[in-house]
């Protein structure tokens, strides 16, 4: 069968609140009884953002495993799965690429990956006021009504 490569998992995106409000059922591998290995053993649910924290694959993952039938061929079928928080695969992999599904949209660039002068050049789509406050120094002075 064919083999998945999923790439970039660790910049998914989920809607609005659902970081906190998504659970994922995850188990550690120890029983519960099991207190010198750590305070939290078995059976656990985790938050989205906790497990994305943790591991960034695991939510691309666990998304997939949900979504197979279970039945015995779906430990087969998650073998052939390889999912990568970044962009580097190993070469044995690429190797075997014959194609590649196009991203929906691509992945943003952060306000830290532009230079300074490319800051400078962006267009504003209007000027502060002099005394504009933008960074919240000086609000303490202010008081409310």
């Amino acid at each position: 069968g064919d083999h998945v490569i999923v790439i970039n998992s660790k910049h998914i995106a989920l809607l609005g609140r659902e970081w906190q409000f998504r659970v994922y059922f995850h188990h550690t591998g120890y029983p519960k009884a099991f207190k010198h290995v750590g305070r939290n053993n078995g059976a656990l649910w985790i938050p989205a953002w906790q497990l994305h924290d943790r591991d960034p694959t695991l939510i691309m993952w666990k998304a997939c495993y949900n979504n197979l039938e279970g039945n015995l061929l779906r430990p087969k079928n998650m073998a052939r799965l390889h999912v990568y928080p970044e962009e580097e695969v190993p070469e044995e992999l690429m190797a075997n690429v014959t194609h590649q599904i196009p991203g929906i949209r691509p992945v943003p660039k952060k306000l830290d990956d532009y230079t300074e002068k490319e800051r400078e050049e962006f267009p504003k789509l209007f000027d502060f006021k002099e005394d504009f406050v933008h960074d919240k120094k000086g609000l303490d002075e202010i008081k409310d009504p």
